[in-house]
């Protein structure tokens, strides 16, 4: 996890405010930051912010090989194929660094050859200063985060946060645009000789679901022609497997619930199996007698993790809440609570513990069909649409709380359930097995790993918890303690004239409102760009609020 930036065509007189927008992402490295740019291209910068996971001493960017003098490289990303591409393409390699094969790539197969051959999660830009081009692409789910501002005259600027980019919008002639770059996306610009770019093309080299174009870390051939259960076990290890590349400590998230637990579980006798030289540490956050804190802990003790326990108050989330909207750069209601304890989490992993590597269940409930509201799914096909809608979407709202809360605090996420060939055969089976059975959620998920022992039975059975009550007290909610909070922060007057001062996705509780208010203070004008729509349930009616304990089948508030 870094932090990538790069501006085109940006005068240099007004360069020391440029580079006060390069330093607000800084929290993404804190070990070390860059900045260069090259004579043969005008008004053409490239920054780095590094935080340091692989090659300590070769691994700086802008990164530039000998072998190809004139490609400077910025990524923020882990590419897990990089060992399998060197040696599949025979490639001279010169650090120790997954991303250097992207350089190797585009060197040898131009711009079409570089995204599409990449197993991992990445955002980068690469300057080529001969062919006068730049590329610049995103992984399949967006895991990665990168945000493009460009004006019609030409100008370009990328950055790991749109932080990093609103200070320059003052700087852009014309007419301008900032807004995430699109998920399995790349594009390549022609460099002009005053410093300015025209886009080439826009490609979608893949989309949620898409069979990878790559060679998969686990060969097809070696799957089950008839055993499902056996193929989402073993697809489900590889993706763990493949994901402790790292020379810093490797954590991860505790929640208790299916998707952390089954994560745990697999990296914890993964880690055994490759001999690492520490106890994995799992992390559990919650109030007092939160769910999820008593589930985490049969769960760390099961597995034999190294378990830390952080409990919040309501003084936290009152300390926190403005901060981390701005961190998050969104004002959407599900995203902003489900973030705040990870947000308290994240600072605790920080500040006491030497892991920088963690582990997250993101995206089970999207490919696995998780969430609550699939079961009111009118049949399979809408529910299998409906997971591709969430993946399509999970780069605006889930990645992104995910992204942000660890970033925020220098600390790099990994999301097995996101890896490629995993969902792409998850997806590909039956849609109907797929769907909720009896009332449960993920139900083939956990068929899948129910006579593994990997874990308790109670767990892989526990019932779907919201995340912001799952963390919470048994006896208030997280929901009414953020009622609490915004009550007196929001009149009675601004909520009834909110339709004529935020038109897009208009506030309707002062909880709303209030997330509004701090996001517009930061990124004005950008409600649009930065979140299309509230994330909802869908199928269901009479419902204004996202939470899961509004639909009638939520379980957690009969127990």
């Amino acid at each position: 996890m870094c932090g990538i930036w790069a501006v085109f065509g940006i005068k240099t007189d007004s360069l020391n405010s440029v580079y006060q927008n390069f330093n607000k992402i800084s929290h993404r490295g804190p070990d070390a930051l860059r900045i260069e740019a090259d004579n043969r291209i005008k008004n053409g910068h490239l920054g780095f912010h590094r935080l340091a996971i692989l090659d300590s001493l070769c691994g700086m960017q802008p990164l530039r090989l000998l072998q190809y003098p004139n490609l400077f490289l910025l990524c923020n990303g882990e590419i897990y194929n990089y060992r399998q591409l060197v040696k599949e393409f025979e490639f001279t390699y010169h650090t120790k660094c997954d991303v250097e094969v992207i350089s190797h790539l585009y060197a040898n197969g131009g711009s079409e050859n570089v995204a599409k051959s990449l197993d991992g999660e990445f955002a980068f830009c690469l300057m080529d200063v001969e062919d006068k081009k730049i590329i610049i692409a995103r992984d399949p789910y967006g895991v990665r985060p990168l945000f493009r501002l460009r004006s019609t005259e030409g100008q370009l600027a990328i950055c790991s946060e749109s932080k990093g980019l609103v200070g320059l919008i003052d700087q852009m002639k014309g007419e301008w645009s900032l807004e995430p770059f699109p998920p399995g996306h790349f594009e390549e610009y022609r460099l002009l000789a005053d410093g300015n770019v025209k886009l080439l093309k826009s490609v979608c080299y893949h989309k949620p679901g898409d069979r990878p174009s790559f060679n998969v870390f686990v060969p097809w051939n070696e799957l089950s022609p008839s055993d499902n259960l056996e193929n989402i076990r073993k697809l489900f290890s590889a993706s763990i497997e493949k994901r402790l590349m790292a020379d810093r400590r490797i954590g991860c998230l505790l929640s208790g619930g299916l998707d952390s637990s089954l994560v745990a579980a697999v990296l914890v006798k993964l880690a055994r199996q490759y001999n690492l030289p520490y106890k994995i540490q799992s992390f559990a956050i919650g109030m007092n007698d939160s769910p999820d804190i008593q589930a985490a802990r049969q769960v760390a003790d099961y597995i034999g993790t190294e378990h830390h326990e952080i409990i919040f108050t309501c003084d936290d989330i009152v300390s926190v809440l403005d901060q981390l909207i701005y961190s998050l750069e969104t004002f959407d209601i599900t995203t902003i609570r489900a973030s705040v304890g990870m947000y308290i989490l994240a600072r605790y992993i920080k500040n006491n513990t030497s892991t920088t590597v963690i582990f997250s269940g993101e995206g089970a409930d999207e490919v696995a069909q998780g969430y609550i509201y699939f079961r009111d799914a009118p049949d399979s096909h809408d529910a299998h649409n409906e997971s591709l809608r969430l993946l399509k979407d999970i780069y605006l709202y889930d990645g992104l709380r995910a992204d942000r809360t660890m970033s925020a605090h220098s600390l790099e996420l990994r999301v097995p359930f996101l890896d490629l060939q995993f969902t792409n055969y998850y997806l590909s089976l039956d849609p109907a097995s797929r769907q909720p059975q009896n009332g449960v959620e993920k139900h083939l998920l956990r068929s899948a790993f129910e006579d593994s022992k990997l874990l308790p039975n109670n767990i892989i059975w526990r019932h779907k918890e919201a995340f912001s009550d799952g963390v919470a007290s048994i006896k208030k909610s997280l929901y009414q303690i953020i009622q609490d909070i915004v009550e007196d922060r929001v009149t009675d007057d601004e909520l009834k004239n909110a339709a004529d001062k935020y038109p897009h996705c208009t506030p309707k509780t002062k909880e709303s409102f209030y997330y509004r208010k701090i996001f517009e203070s930061h990124y004005s004008g950008q409600a649009e760009q930065f979140t299309p729509y509230f994330w909802m349930p869908r199928w269901v009616k009479n419902i204004n609020d996202p939470s899961a304990r509004f639909i009638k089948h939520y379980a957690a508030k009969k127990n």
